[in-house]
């Protein structure tokens, strides 16, 4: 079968072997499958990111001499069943599935694995019970910015919110955009949202931006202060002691960009009491100054991906027209352009969400 094939640094089309399931699994045809931001990082910074696997035993880290195929965002076809299945879904049903596949030497991350590939191929095994048919004739396109979508609701949930904060998103792409979305649905306004690139200032405000700023002309924690500032009554009802802090309501602040040196700004920005949610991954050694940290009381959670009832939400959000992820599919390709496309997702004014089609 056909693929697009990480070598030697680079993105070529190959030939590659036709899967075939083992227990538990299910071959499937490839629909469409996203290219995330995680890939044009992977792609440059693989290499550090291996070094770091060895923090996590028994997690086995994509061995950069060997191909790689990259995808797991995607949305499939079944075609056939290994052994040991139930057979569900009845060849030809799409389905969207949790990029892991469960296997006999224990559970793989689709689309960074040196043995199986993920969706940049014809091809594709999933794991029988985590297949989630998609409903409602949901196009493959759209269906596969489920994983996307999770991810953003897996953060907010994260986020512990109470219900009196004003979120501050950083970043507009599509981590930053299904954030965006997902504050909206739990009714959390107004949603300031921040990035350099107009087109993306635009999306965030069809996801659910109240407000939008580009910090090439405002900073983005003055354009927050604006819009968190205490009702008159919320002034009064505070301690004596914090009536000599800024009357400012609870700042909580999602970093969705995941490039060094933005934390650091996020902790000379973030209000006192701030809690800050890290979605963008930063493939990259960082530094920040903790002492901003400690002087500010600023609460600091990292998130990843999300679970399994988060990503069939997600699907489920997008199949009911809750959340128009559409909105963020900029171009589709076939696997031919998958090397292209890595350097046109570098021009926000163009695009935000490629979507591959390996049959097309």
């Amino acid at each position: 079968m056909r693929a697009a094939v990480f070598r030697n640094g680079n993105i070529v089309t190959d030939n590659i072997p036709d899967p075939v399931p083992a227990a538990g699994q299910v071959l499937v045809k490839t629909l469409a499958c996203g290219i995330c931001g995680s890939d044009l990082h992977a792609r440059k910074h693989a290499g550090h990111t291996a070094k770091l696997m060895k923090h996590f035993p028994g997690r086995k880290p994509m061995d950069l001499s060997r191909d790689v195929v990259f995808g797991h965002e995607f949305c499939c076809e079944v075609l056939d069943y290994g052994p040991a299945t139930q057979r569900r879904f009845k060849p030809g049903t799409r389905v969207c599935s949790v990029p892991v596949l469960l296997g006999a030497s224990g559970p793989q991350g689709i689309g960074y694995s040196n043995d199986i590939a993920g969706g940049y191929a014809e091809r594709m095994l999933l794991t029988e019970p985590l297949m989630i048919e998609v409903p409602n004739g949901l196009a493959a396109e759209h269906a596969a910015l489920t994983e996307p979508l999770a991810v953003g609701i897996h953060a907010v949930a994260k986020a512990g919110i109470r219900g009196d904060e004003v979120p501050l998103v950083i970043g507009c792409g599509p981590v930053g955009l299904a954030v965006t979305a997902a504050l909206k649905l739990r009714g959390l306004h107004p949603i300031v949202a921040s990035d350099y690139s107009q087109a993306r200032r635009a999306l965030a405000e069809k996801m659910g931006a109240d407000v939008v700023v580009n910090p090439a002309e405002t900073q983005p924690f003055t354009a927050w202060a604006q819009h968190a500032e205490m009702t008159p009554e919320q002034k009064a009802a505070r301690p004596p002691f914090q009536a000599f802090l800024p009357p400012l309501k609870p700042g909580l602040i999602f970093e969705c960009v995941g490039i060094p040196g933005l934390l650091q700004q996020v902790f000379e920005g973030a209000p006192r009491d701030g809690r800050i949610v890290v979605v963008g991954v930063c493939m990259e050694s960082d530094t920040s100054e903790p002492l901003l940290g400690v002087l500010k009381e600023l609460s600091l959670q990292y998130v990843y991906a999300y679970t399994p009832e988060e990503y069939a939400l997600a699907l489920h959000l997008i199949a009911e027209g809750k959340v128009d992820a559409a909105a963020m599919v900029t171009a589709t390709i076939g696997l031919d352009g998958v090397a292209q496309a890595f350097s046109d997702l570098a021009n926000p004014e163009r695009h935000t969400k490629i979507i591959i089609q390996p049959n097309r």
